[in-house]
């Protein structure tokens, strides 16, 4: 009539897969792909209607995704995407997601 302690907790969080690299994390920390049409259009606040799938905000996971042809299957494209939207967006979030992160060098100064 108890829990089963045994079983794994669910987190506490909404978990998805990117595309790219297969790799399970936090939906906040993805960044969300919409089709529109043919082309793709990243949606970091995910309010877009429609199918969505998510990638992580480096260059690597949308190479990835592009070599794989993930985009095609996840959001059922025929056919060549556009991508331009989706590689500035990844790009920028990247940036300030690096510009945020404080730098792991230790700097030495000189008198």
């Amino acid at each position: 009539m108890g829990v089963d302690s045994a079983t794994p907790s669910r987190p506490r969080f909404p978990v998805r897969t990117c595309i790219g690299c297969r790799r399970r994390a936090a939906k906040d920390d993805l960044l969300r792909v919409v089709r529109v049409g043919t082309e793709l259009v990243a949606d970091p606040r995910a309010v877009l209607p429609g199918r969505g799938a998510y990638l992580h905000r480096d260059a690597a996971c949308l190479d990835l995704a592009v070599r794989r042809r993930a985009f095609a299957r996840a959001l059922g494209l025929r056919g060549e995407a556009e991508l331009s939207a989706v590689a500035a967006a990844a790009r920028q979030a990247s940036g300030s997601i690096q510009a945020a992160e404080p730098s792991r060098e230790h700097r030495m100064s000189t008198r």
